[in-house]
């Protein structure tokens, strides 16, 4: 993101500020936020040594009132804003610039992000429509297995009652059940059962 001050232009700016009136440091930083359209909000690291340095040049006092420290110009740093009101007016302009860019720069990154986010929803409502659609055909697929389920039940049901039937009749004429007949029935119902199961395991 494009600089907001050039080099050496915020402490002739921090004196601006002063020369208006005295300010505590956290007043400073929410002034500069404000002149700024919330663009530029300086951390304390970088308002804090800038003043000792002015403190250190005479051209700032600092007082404590209770627990904030107040900066105050100095004689002397009045004397540099009053001369250097041509620099000030360029820093203003120059401000206004910077701001100007900052602005276009969060613009276009708002722009790209919402590109972006409208991306993530179109790709999420897609997965969501395949997964819907997934769903709905894993759905049907285990209606179906019910279904087919019900069925193999239903015949194996009227299988062994057709069978029951057809031995008691038999029975009932006065036939008898030998062996060979229980065999044959037991083998059939074996390779029957084993050809079902082959059948569920591939």
């Amino acid at each position: 993101m494009s600089p907001v001050f050039s080099h050496g232009d915020l402490r002739l700016y921090l004196l601006n500020l002063l020369d208006e009136g005295p300010r505590h440091g956290y007043d400073i930083m929410q002034a500069l936020s404000d002149r700024t359209g919330g663009t530029y909000t300086p951390s304390a690291g970088t308002v804090y040594p800038r003043l000792s340095k002015l403190e250190e040049e005479g051209l700032v006092t600092k007082a404590v009132d209770g627990r904030k420290t107040v900066y105050e110009i100095t004689g002397a740093g009045r004397a540099e804003v009053a001369a250097r009101q041509g620099d000030l007016e360029g820093i203003e302009a120059g401000l206004t610039d910077s701001v100007r860019l900052i602005a276009d720069e969060v613009r276009g990154s708002v722009r790209e992000a919402m590109k972006s986010l409208r991306a993530d929803l179109a790709a999420a409502s897609r997965s969501e429509r395949v997964e819907a659609r997934a769903t709905t055909e894993s759905d049907d697929a285990r209606a179906r297995s019910r279904e087919q389920l019900h069925r193999a039940d239903a015949l194996v049901s009227e299988f062994r009652a057709r069978i029951r039937s057809d031995l008691r009749s038999y029975v009932a004429r006065g036939g008898e059940l030998a062996a060979s007949i229980v065999d044959d029935l037991e083998r059939t119902l074996d390779e029957t059962a084993r050809n079902l199961t082959r059948t569920l395991q591939r």
